[in-house]
Parts: structure tokens; C-alpha cells; sequence
């Protein structure tokens, strides 16, 4: 009677549901002896083949034909041709993104991503960027950068914050610079500090002299000292000594 009425049932379930309903009945009856090995066999054999019917005449809903997922296709990020990267890196780490005691740590490669970084640091106060955007922007491969960023991470130069979120897709990691050699060079905008400041290199201090009348000539009127001249009187005139028969000169 039980394996008739399990057998009717089993053919008229529509769902996957009703399907596993009907499975632990029929394996419970067989615990409690209502069912021989044999027709439990049998029934669990009517599962599966209806199981599998089900299961193909199932339609997906909501997701389009060729995909796996519900979330819109990834637009990575991608470095231009080689040769433009090549450029646009190299002229990266040629702009002086760090002090050069910091700088010769790194490649060339590493300096352009770490620029990206000092730049954003610089702007916003932190880099949040995707890991593929800087990479981009670099004109390096998103492994390199993902490199330049640990190792300087490993330097004690920069903090990299994970944004995990459990269930759903994480934020970009925030990266800051703790760096103060790093931070002052960019608070100076990539530049040294001026060699005044440096201990006062440079040349010595010249004093002009008189910044008068170049053509002002100053006459001494006093006698001059280990001369032997006559004593002229102030109030006597050209016209009187040329009368006396005297010369002017």
C-alpha cells in the first residue's frame, strides 16, 4: 500500500522540493519497516529518474544565455601599447616621486606606481585607487604593482588597509604614505630643501662701495702731508696774482 501510494506521489511531483520531501519519507519508512530493502530500492531509483526529468525542464531565470553570474562583466583597467607604457613609466620615475635616499630602492617600474601613489596622497590624503587603475596609470602590469606597493609596505614607507566585506565584493585597499622624508618631499613638491637652509653653502657676501655719482669728484683741500707747497690765501683772486706778474698755474 505505502509503495503504491509513494510511487503515485513520485510521479506527480513537479518540483525539486517535492522531490526531496518524498526521499525522506520513503527512507523513514524503510528505518520504521514499512518498506522492504527491495521497494526502497525501487522508489529511490523513481527519485532520481524524476529528479533529473525535473531538473531539465527547468528554465534559468534572470540570467542570459553564455553566462554564469548576475553581476555585470569586469571593464579591467589595461596599460596602453608597450611602447606608450614604456614612455609613460619612465617619465613616471624621472618626475621625482621620492626623496633619492628613497628612491634608488626601487626600479623603474616600482618608482611610477609610487608615484601614482604620492600623487594621490598628495590630492586626497590617501590612495584609494583599484590596484588596476594604478597600474594603468603607471603604464606597469598589475603584478609589478602590486609588488612596488608591498614592498614599499615591507620599507616602513607606507600602511595598506584592507576594505574586506563578508558576503559581497571588498573596496580597494587604502594605501597612506607614514613616510616623513616621503611626506615632506611632497609637501615641497618633489624638491630638496634649498642649500641656504643647509648650512649656508654658497658665496661670500660682497659690500659695495659709495652708490653715489660715479662722476662726483671729492677734493681735499687740506694740505696734503710730505708736500712742500706755498700757503695761498683762500680770498685771493686769478686776477690779482696775474697782475702781479704772477702765473695761474
Amino acid at each position: 500500500m505505502f509503495h503504491a501510494t509513494m510511487s503515485a506521489a513520485i510521479g506527480g511531483a513537479a518540483t525539486l522540493a517535492q522531490m526531496d520531501a518524498l526521499s525522506r519519507q520513503v527512507w523513514q519508512a524503510h528505518a520504521s519497516g514499512a518498506v522492504t530493502d527491495d521497494e526502497a530500492q525501487g522508489l529511490a531509483e523513481a527519485l532520481h529518474a524524476r529528479r533529473n526529468a525535473i531538473r531539465e525542464a527547468l528554465t534559468p531565470v534572470g540570467i542570459p544565455l553564455g553566462r554564469v553570474t548576475l553581476f555585470p562583466p569586469k571593464r579591467l583597467q589595461r596599460a596602453p601599447e608597450r611602447s606608450v607604457a614604456i614612455e609613460r613609466r619612465r617619465r613616471l620615475a624621472c618626475s621625482g616621486p621620492m626623496p633619492p635616499a628613497l628612491a634608488s630602492r626601487f626600479t623603474t617600474g616600482q618608482l611610477a606606481v609610487l608615484r601614482i601613489v604620492g600623487d594621490e596622497m598628495a590630492r586626497h590624503g590617501a590612495c584609494g585607487l583599484p590596484i588596476d587603475a594604478i597600474a594603468a596609470r603607471a603604464g606597469v602590469c598589475r603584478r609589478l604593482a602590486q609588488a612596488a606597493i608591498r614592498l614599499a609596505e615591507s620599507d616602513g614607507l607606507l600602511t595598506i588597509q584592507e576594505r574586506r566585506h563578508q558576503g559581497r565584493k571588498s573596496d580597494p585597499n587604502v594605501v597612506r604614505i607614514i613616510s616623513r622624508e616621503w611626506l615632506q618631499w611632497l609637501r615641497r613638491g618633489g624638491r630638496s630643501v634649498a642649500p641656504a637652509l643647509l648650512g649656508g653653502i654658497g658665496c661670500k657676501t660682497m659690500h659695495p662701495t659709495d652708490k653715489g655719482d660715479p662722476q662726483r669728484q671729492v677734493v681735499d683741500t687740506g694740505p696734503s702731508k710730505g708736500c712742500r707747497r706755498a700757503a695761498v690765501d683762500p680770498d685771493e683772486t686769478v686776477s690779482t696774482r696775474i697782475r702781479a706778474g704772477g702765473r695761474t698755474g
